[in-house]
């Protein structure tokens, strides 16, 4: 067997698969190529040759495709992500699954509750109508038309199910294409793959990007098309009720991230490249039930262990026609310019020795994030206000590994900041020192997180919090109101067993710590290092390995100086206790991705257990009024609220407004009380009264919040500004007001499953 897939037993791949699946061929398989050119561009349509043989590199010619090696291959990585054409559900999830396919989904159950229809979608590309008049076909992505293949053929498990004879759709499989409006021909081509999706029997929905904000930049075109097409397939996916998403990225595709990450100076986590499965979390949280679990979707990559020459071989065999996408000609994108480099350096050995040491950095990443897991679940409590406490005697820092307390640290910061990109640099470093000196005695600030000793604590404990005093990243909102309808989800259980079956499968693949070659390094070029020390790599691609990432970084350096200093300043913006746009009765709004906000006027007094009125519920104590007209009411002239943090001049006033209200609550003020509110039932002085014993409760609670944390609670204040409710601590001006604020942030702890197996 040729070098490079001969690894020691610490460094071999946890899927196996490698050694099967990616393509020993080093010249590409036989299929006739037909140009055409249009608006100047040249196209290369690949179309089979009549007599379809393998290449290999014995230069065999004659040996025939192997399709069911390739079937029997992506049936193993669904097995693995924990997908089964048809899962079977335990009775007692027969309500919910009543509940979540009402009257438009199809199943192929044989009883209710016993069965259920896996829905799957696939995320197909294709590229428009040139020249299909001339040639008389429909063309769509290799990639695309691989992965729909196999699908197809998985899901009925027969060799023909893709090709639609019987003129029935494939169950349980929808294709979506995405229009992304950015050329004039794109709607047209939407059309033409549409078309070719469906007769291969496959279910197919196109959704067109509406750019409100106008046009993507050209050197942020592809960043910013991808993250609206994935916001897409979320769409789709809930409206459609489809628990898994599978996308086409491949072993060549990883190949080029290792570089592009090489190059950009990634750790070793970095460079574990795509995970196989992840969890996608929708913009929006499920609000229309607040117990409910919002498990996304699940996002897989079933074709990572497949080289780009196995996919050319699928579509051969199965005598499909595709078309090569001519943006990947241009060298003004990075992705481009690695995969036309490592196009030109193509060998046997140096494809095996890259997959090799990717592998091993998979193998690392696998040890990791099931370290980190468990070091969350034994010493991270999160609570209901929304910041987190960190038992550091717990944790024990000092006998954790870089590597491992970097991963635990950005985790717990990025979920109660609930930002999109990790700490890292300089920044991770202070912090390693932070959590390292104990017990800890100073407070810290970084990646939109306060971090400081928990009171009470005597700095055993480190509470972190949501920072108000830093910039947010332009893709991320202060508030945004959601829609009065709700974010329906319909996440069905097979999701969660999806997930649990996946789990396990990793749970098998992880090694012990003595068998992960790269829990000591951390710089990029270290990897390549101990890589070619341990002889994953070979000393010839190591050379051409380092010789890629330097030439890319060269790159990505001249491409960052063209920046200009206003550009860099407007990738942020400027957090502050400025209040959001109105949130009127009956909205719900979505503060910092973590707090999901209502309010509204009723006509019944409404003594929530926050207030005063909780010692005296046992006398059933109710007022009935006729909406909210005394003239002390703020809220009798503000019919809507703004939402913005709690700042220290909110303790100033409630401190002020509690003046006269009772200390300590007595069985006789019990009393006491309830006949005070009935007395003021209906006269001018009511709410002030009830806002002075709000604001005295109010702040006894405060008092066992720290006081960093009580910096990132939602408050509703008016359109001057002005304090109106504290929903987390129960303090309201007026007893009318109907008001909550729940904890709920979009990415759970731990950022949700995902496998790099």
């Amino acid at each position: 067997m040729a070098r490079g897939l001969l690894v020691t037993s610490q460094s071999k791949t946890t899927s196996r698969l490698i050694l099967t699946c990616i393509s020993r061929v080093s010249s590409p398989p036989r299929f006739t190529k037909v140009h055409f050119s249009s608006n100047n561009i040249r196209f290369s349509l690949s179309i089979p040759s009549p007599n379809r043989l393998l290449c290999t590199c014995s230069d065999v010619q004659n040996e025939t495709i192997d399709m069911a090696r390739y079937r029997e291959a992506f049936a193993k990585r669904m097995a693995m992500a924990g997908i089964k054409p048809h899962h079977r559900i335990d009775k007692t999830w027969e309500g919910a699954i009543v509940a979540g396919l009402g009257n438009r989904r199809k199943t192929t159950r044989a009883t209710l509750g016993v069965c259920i229809n896996c829905n799957i979608g696939i995320e197909v590309l294709g590229y428009g109508p040139l020249g299909i008049r001339a040639l008389g076909v429909n063309i769509v992505e290799c990639n695309s038309i691989a992965l729909c293949v196999l699908a197809a053929n998985w899901k009925t498990n027969t060799p023909n199910a893709a090709r639609g004879q019987d003129s029935n759709f494939i169950d349980g499989l929808l294709a979506i294409i995405v229009d992304h409006g950015l050329r004039a021909e794109s709607k047209e081509e939407a059309n033409i793959v549409s078309r070719r999706v469906l007769d291969m029997g496959i279910r197919c929905e196109i959704t067109c990007c509406e750019w409100s904000d106008g046009r993507p930049k050209k050197g942020r075109l592809q960043e910013a098309a991808r993250d609206r097409r994935y916001q897409i397939f979320q769409n789709v996916c809930c409206q459609h009720q489809i628990s898994v998403l599978l996308i086409a990225h491949h072993a060549d595709d990883q190949a080029e991230l290792f570089i592009l990450r090489l190059s950009r100076n990634s750790g070793v986590l970095g460079l574990a490249g795509m995970a196989f499965a992840s969890q996608l979390y929708s913009t929006d949280p499920d609000f229309t039930d607040e117990a409910s679990n919002n498990h996304g979707i699940l996002l897989v990559r079933p074709l990572l262990e497949f080289s780009k020459e196995d996919l050319y071989k699928i579509c051969q065999g199965d005598s499909q026609e595709w078309v090569e996408d001519p943006t990947n000609q241009s060298e003004l994108f990075a992705r481009n310019r690695i995969r036309i480099a490592l196009k030109k350096l193509s060998s046997y050995t140096l494809n095996s020795d890259i997959q090799a040491v990717i592998s091993a950095c998979r193998t690392t990443r696998l040890y990791v994030d099931q370290f980190c897991g468990n070091l969350i679940n034994q010493s991270v409590t999160i609570m209901a206000q929304g910041y987190a406490v960190i038992d550091t005697q717990i944790l024990n820092p000092s006998k954790i590994k870089d590597i491992c307390l970097s991963k635990f640290i950005a985790l717990v910061l990025q979920f109660v900041s609930q930002r999109h990109r990790p700490v890292r640099g300089s920044a991770l470093k202070l912090l390693l020192d932070y959590f390292r000196t104990f017990p800890c005695k100073a407070s810290f600030t970084a990646a939109g997180c306060y971090l400081c000793p928990a009171p009470g604590s005597k700095g055993t404990k480190v509470l972190v919090c949501c920072s108000v005093d830093f910039s947010l990243p332009l893709k991320v909102e202060l508030f945004r109101k959601l829609p009065l309808e709700g974010n329906k989800h319909f996440f069905l259980p097979d999701i969660a067993q999806i997930i649990a079956d996946g789990k396990t499968h990793v749970d098998h693949l992880v090694m012990d710590a003595s068998n992960v070659h790269f829990l000591d390094v951390t710089l990029s070029e270290s990897v390549l290092f101990e890589a070619r020390r341990l002889n994953i790599l070979s000393e010839s691609t190591y050379q051409t390995v380092l010789s890629l990432q330097r030439n890319e970084t060269k790159n990505f350096r001249s491409k960052t100086e063209e920046l200009s200093d206003c550009e860099l300043k407007n990738e942020v913006k400027s957090v502050g206790p400025s209040v959001s746009e109105a949130l009127k009765p009956g909205q719900i709004g979505y503060f910092m991705d973590r707090f999901l906000v209502k309010w509204e006027l009723t006509e019944k007094i409404a003594l929530d257990t926050h207030s005063l009125a909780e010692a005296a519920s046992d006398l059933n104590f109710e007022g009935e009024r006729k909406g909210c007209d005394c003239s002390s009411c703020l809220m009798c002239h503000n019919k809507e609220a703004h939402v913005r943090q709690m700042v220290n001049a909110d303790w100033l006033y409630l401190a002020e407004l509690s003046q006269g209200a009772h200390i300590e609550i007595s069985e006789k003020q019990r009393v006491f009380f309830v006949q005070k509110m009935e007395q003021l039932n209906g006269k001018t002085n009511m709410c002030a009264e009830y806002a002075r014993i709000s604001a005295q409760r109010a702040l006894m609670l405060l008092k066992t919040i720290p006081v960093a944390a009580r910096r990132s609670l939602p408050v509703l204040a008016n359109s001057q500004g002005q304090l109106l409710c504290i929903p987390s601590v129960g303090f309201k001006h007026c007893p009318c007001l109907t008001v909550s604020a729940v904890f709920k942030p979009r990415v759970p702890l731990g950022g949700g499953y995902s496998s790099f197996i």
